[in-house]
C-alpha cells in the first residue's frame, strides 16, 4: 500500500517534501497565485513556512516581499502571517484579513480590486504581469496527474495554466468525496470565444478535475488542516426584519407573474444578513429553489436538509464548524445537489443573466438616489473589496443591496446624501432594503427614488435631516435631474471624521 494514498500519481511522489522546503522555492519578488475563496481550499501550510523564511530575511536586513493573486478571500495563516512579516507586495483580488486591511489602509500594502470574475482573463492577458507560481491546495492527485480540488475552486485553472511552476498542498481533511462536484470549464479568450452552455444551474459542461502538466510541479506537501471558517450569527433583530421585506418582496413578485412560484436562481453575498434572509426563505412558501452563486452559506445546507433548495452552483464553501461537519458526514448525498466551478464561470456576467438571477448583497451605505458603497469605510479605508457583487448586480434579474439602517450604535447613517465611494451605480440598484422598509427603485426617475429611499429604508433619526437635504438641493441645485449641494454632499461624512457622530 502506498504511504501517500491522496498521491495516487507516482510520478510525483518524488516531489514530496516539507513546507519549509516548499517555501524554499519561493524567490523574492515573484507573484503566487494562491487556491482560496472565503476561507476555503486555501493552502495551509506553506504560506506559513514562507511568512517565517519572510521574517528571517527582513531580521537579516533583505528586503522578501512578494504578489499574492487568490480567488477572494482567505484565512489567517495565508493572507495574516504573510502581512504580518510586511511579506505581501500586492494583493488581489479581494482579502478579509484584518491584519492586510490595516497595512492597505496604512499604506504599507498595494492593493488591486476587481471584480472577481475579471480576473482570470486579465491574468491570462498578462494585464497583471507574470505569474511564476501556483500554490494549491487539492484534495487529491489522481494516476494520470489530474488534481482534485477541495473546497473551493476559484482561479485554480488559471493559476495552474498560467503560473511557470506550480507547488500543490494535497490535504488528507478534505473530503475524499469531493471527486465528483466539481465541474472544470474553461472560457476561451477573446476573439475565440463560443457560448457557454449552460442554461440551467445543475447544467455540468465540463470535467471533475483539473489537468495538470506534472513537468511544471516543483513540490507537493501533504497536510491534514481543517478549512478555518468562523460560525454565523443567529439572525438579530435587524437581520430579520430585512429578510422580511425581501420575502415580503418576492412573495408580491410571484403574485404579480414577473418570477416564477419557485423563484429565479439565487445569488447570495457572504454574512449575517444573507444568511438571515437564507433562514426566512427555509420558513417560507418557496418550494424547489436553485442557487446560482458565489459561495455556499449555512443558510443553503439548510434549504436543502429541508429540501427547500433543490440544486446549488457555487466556486466555494463558506460554512461554519456545524454546517462542515454536516457537509461532511453526507457528502455523498450533497455531492449530487452542489456543483462546485471556477470563478470565472460562477461569476460570469452572461451566464447570470441567461439565468435572470435574484441577487442580494450586503453594502456600506446608499445614497438617497441609489448609489451603493460597498467597499470603502468614510470613503477613504478599504474594508474587505467588491468581490463578485458587482458582477452579480449589473446582470441579475433583480438587484437587492441590504445593510441596517445605522452603523456604530448609531453614530452612523448608512443612507447619506451622497456616497463617499461608488461600486455600483444607481443604474445597477433595483431594490434597497435595511431593517425600516424596501425600497423598491425599478422604473423611478432620481427625484423619485431619493423620496422613496428616505422614506422607507433610513432610521427615524436621519429620516428628518435628510428630508431637510433633499428639500434645499431641490431648491437650491443648478440642475433638477439629480439635485445635489455639492459643498454640503459629504457634510455627514467629515462631521463623522470631526466628532464621531453624523448627528448634527
Amino acid at each position: 500500500m502506498s504511504h501517500h494514498p491522496r498521491v495516487r500519481c507516482k510520478a510525483l511522489h518524488s516531489k514530496i517534501m516539507s513546507a519549509e522546503e516548499a517555501a524554499a522555492l519561493i524567490q523574492p519578488g515573484v507573484n503566487v497565485g494562491m487556491s482560496g475563496f472565503t476561507g476555503a481550499g486555501y493552502p495551509k501550510a506553506v504560506p506559513v513556512a514562507l511568512a517565517k523564511r519572510i521574517m528571517d530575511a527582513n531580521l537579516a536586513g533583505q528586503k522578501f516581499k512578494i504578489g499574492v493573486w487568490t480567488g477572494a478571500s482567505t484565512a489567517p495563516e495565508l493572507d495574516g502571517a504573510l502581512a504580518m512579516v510586511d511579506g505581501i507586495e500586492l494583493r488581489l483580488p479581494y482579502q478579509s484579513d484584518p491584519v492586510s486591511r490595516k497595512k492597505i489602509n496604512a499604506g504599507d500594502m498595494e492593493y488591486l480590486d476587481i471584480h472577481l470574475s475579471h480576473v482570470a482573463q486579465s491574468v491570462r492577458n498578462g494585464f497583471y504581469g507574470k505569474l511564476d507560481v501556483a500554490l494549491i491546495e487539492v484534495t487529491a492527485i489522481r494516476e494520470d496527474g489530474a488534481l482534485v480540488p477541495s473546497s473551493s475552486v476559484g482561479n485554480n485553472l488559471t493559476w495552474i495554466e498560467s503560473a511557470s511552476h506550480i507547488i500543490l498542498e494535497v490535504n488528507s481533511w478534505q473530503n475524499a468525496q469531493l471527486e465528483g462536484m466539481h465541474d472544470i470549464f474553461k472560457d476561451q479568450d477573446v476573439p475565440n470565444r463560443v457560448p457557454i452552455p449552460l442554461s440551467n444551474p445543475s447544467d455540468r459542461i465540463g470535467e471533475h478535475t483539473i489537468r495538470c502538466p506534472i513537468d511544471k510541479v516543483i513540490a507537493i506537501v501533504e497536510t491534514n488542516s481543517p478549512d478555518r471558517n468562523t460560525a454565523f450569527s443567529p439572525p438579530d433583530a435587524s437581520s430579520k426584519k430585512i429578510a422580511e421585506h425581501i420575502l415580503d418582496f418576492l412573495d408580491f413578485e410571484v403574485k404579480k407573474g414577473r418570477i416564477p412560484p419557485s423563484l429565479l436562481p439565487l445569488q447570495s453575498g457572504v454574512g449575517n444578513i444573507a444568511n438571515a434572509v437564507l433562514t426566512g426563505l427555509n420558513k417560507g412558501p418557496f418550494e424547489n429553489l436553485t442557487s446560482y452563486t458565489e459561495v455556499i452559506q449555512d443558510g443553503m445546507i439548510d434549504l436543502m436538509k429541508s429540501g427547500k433548495l433543490r440544486m446549488a452552483s457555487a466556486t466555494a464553501f463558506s460554512l461554519s464548524p456545524e454546517a462542515q461537519e454536516d457537509l461532511n458526514a453526507h457528502m455523498g448525498e450533497y455531492r449530487t445537489r452542489i456543483i462546485l466551478r471556477p470563478q470565472e464561470i460562477s461569476n460570469h456576467p452572461g451566464i447570470i443573466r441567461r439565468l435572470g438571477c435574484l441577487s442580494m448583497n450586503g453594502m456600506i451605505e446608499a445614497d438617497i438616489y441609489g448609489n451603493v458603497n460597498s467597499t470603502h469605510v468614510m470613503g477613504t479605508k478599504i474594508q474587505n473589496g467588491i468581490g463578485g457583487s458587482g458582477d452579480f448586480a449589473r446582470n441579475a434579474f433583480i438587484s437587492f443591496f441590504m445593510t441596517p439602517s445605522t452603523a456604530k450604535g448609531g453614530a452612523i447613517s448608512c443612507i447619506v446624501p451622497m456616497v463617499s465611494h461608488v461600486d455600483h451605480t444607481e443604474h445597477d440598484t433595483h431594490v434597497i432594503v435595511t431593517e425600516q422598509g424596501l425600497a423598491d427603485l425599478r422604473g423611478l426617475s432620481p427625484k423619485k427614488r431619493a423620496q422613496q429611499v428616505i422614506e422607507k429604508c433610513a432610521h427615524p433619526d436621519y429620516k428628518g435631516p435628510l428630508r431637510e437635504y433633499y428639500r434645499r438641493a431641490l431648491e437650491l441645485s443648478p440642475g433638477k435631474q439629480t439635485p445635489h449641494l455639492l459643498e454640503e454632499c459629504f457634510g455627514w461624512h467629515t462631521r463623522f471624521l470631526r466628532t464621531g457622530s453624523m448627528r448634527t
